[in-house]
């Protein structure tokens, strides 16, 4: 067990209530920010941590640089969160994202925004954005605990709560868990929240993998496995036919199926259910259907002499032509001069709407988040806190809630955090 202590600051006469111990379970950005807010209310705060440092899932996230937050407006959060919004407008209306972008400043990490408004610390590091986290709790006067796994989680007779970490005994008057949800287990997101909020009477929803690639019924993503595809269209329906995601923006063929932003965004609509939903690709958004007709009239007059397998360089990657040409129908070796009204229409039509069936997606352990955890109804969305014991709180990716890809859900951590570590009175 290693620990350290951090200087407090003038956070006293932020006093409003009087001085608790506050114990906050998972050292992840939800449990940071709830640290140091926690403690800037004057409270005496430790944050348990079970790993060697602090943030090791959000080392990894963004490839490694770490997409922090979004810059749309609170507003349009809400469209991209389709689990529990509702639950979340106190939280994400009182610590924005131009609250993370402006702690991140104060801390010497200026952030770039980049395409689909996701927010990256400029010099591309997460480990800049850890370093600032880390700084924000040692500045408020939080102790830290690190490589410390906590056993068990108690209620004590005068109402606060006894925590067996790193074989010690120790009480406190109120808990945060930010324990984090069931992926990547080997960051330290082992699903150990849950059992705690069990033990304390919590229902915990089903967990299911959320912002996950999916694996396709076809096999033919997999002769493209690497293949990257922009400015394309993805529509997903669930297993009942009905439209659940429509969006611009970038895929990626796999050698087990579909990846990339859009795909993960939509595997979080499809989360409760993704087997035998439907995906549709538009290779061509800018182009209606009958205006990618004449396109193709137009290639194919200037490439009369050619067959159909070699007419189509300058409109599809030359990775996907063949695959493509296959699925038409049209024999590869067909002059271009010989295909007939319908056969190029149909082709048109394949083009704006490539399908593709889900046979399942990966498991939990190779999510970026989970979909599912506490309950929502057992918590008050104003303050974080449990509806079940007064003085439990709760942040981050452990409660139900989960948003598509571009920022949305690390702004969702923090934001829980701040809310959760603000509330304790």
């Amino acid at each position: 067990m290693e620990r350290y202590f951090a200087p407090a600051w003038s956070v006293f006469a932020k006093r409003r209530s009087a001085v608790k111990k506050v114990a906050v379970i998972g050292g992840g950005p939800a449990g940071m920010l709830a640290a140091a807010a926690a403690a800037e209310r004057g409270h005496t705060v430790t944050l348990i941590e079970k790993n060697e440092k602090l943030g090791k899932k959000l080392f990894i996230t963004g490839k490694g640089r770490c997409n922090i937050t979004n810059a749309a407006d609170t507003e349009e959060f809400f469209k991209n969160i389709p689990r529990n919004p509702k639950f979340l407008y106190s939280a994400l209306y009182g610590y924005t994202n131009e609250d993370i972008i402006a702690l991140l400043q104060k801390m010497g990490v200026p952030t770039k925004t980049e395409r689909g408004g996701r927010v990256f610390p400029a010099s591309d590091k997460s480990s800049d954005i850890i370093r600032a986290f880390a700084a924000h709790v040692n500045r408020a006067g939080v102790e830290v605990l690190l490589n410390t796994t906590v056993d068990s989680i108690a209620r004590a007779e005068n109402g606060g709560f006894v925590v067996m970490a790193g074989g010690r005994e120790r009480t406190f008057d109120a808990l945060i868990l930010s324990t984090g949800g069931a992926s990547y287990p080997s960051t330290g997101s082992t699903g150990d929240g849950y059992r705690f909020a069990r033990a304390f009477g919590h229902t915990i929803t089903e967990i299911l993998p959320a912002l996950i690639p999916l694996e396709t019924e076809e096999d033919w993503p997999k002769a493209l496995s690497g293949l990257s595809l922009r400015n394309v269209i993805l529509r997903a329906c669930n297993a009942r036919g009905r439209l659940v995601y429509e969006e611009l923006g970038e895929m990626l063929f796999t050698h087990f199926g579909v990846s990339g932003p859009l795909v993960l965004s939509a595997s979080s609509f499809l989360a409760d259910a993704p087997e035998s939903a439907k995906l549709s690709i538009d290779l061509k958004p800018g182009l209606t259907q009958e205006e990618l007709d004449r396109r193709l009239l137009r290639d194919f007059d200037a490439n009369i002499r050619r067959i159909f397998a070699n007419s189509l360089d300058a409109l599809l990657p030359q990775r996907l032509i063949p695959v493509m040409v296959a699925a038409s129908g049209i024999p590869a070796e067909t002059p271009v001069h010989q295909i007939t009204r319908e056969q190029r229409q149909r082709f048109a039509a394949l083009l704006k709407a490539i399908p593709l069936t889900v046979k399942r997606a990966l498991p939990v352990e190779q999510a970026i988040i989970t979909r599912g955890g506490i309950a929502v109804k057992e918590i008050n969305p104003s303050t974080m806190e449990s509806k079940l014991v007064q003085n439990l709180y709760f942040a981050g990716e452990m409660i139900d809630v989960d948003a598509c890809t571009g920022g949305y859900n690390l702004q969702i951590a923090c934001s829980t955090g701040v809310l959760a570590g603000r509330s304790v009175n």
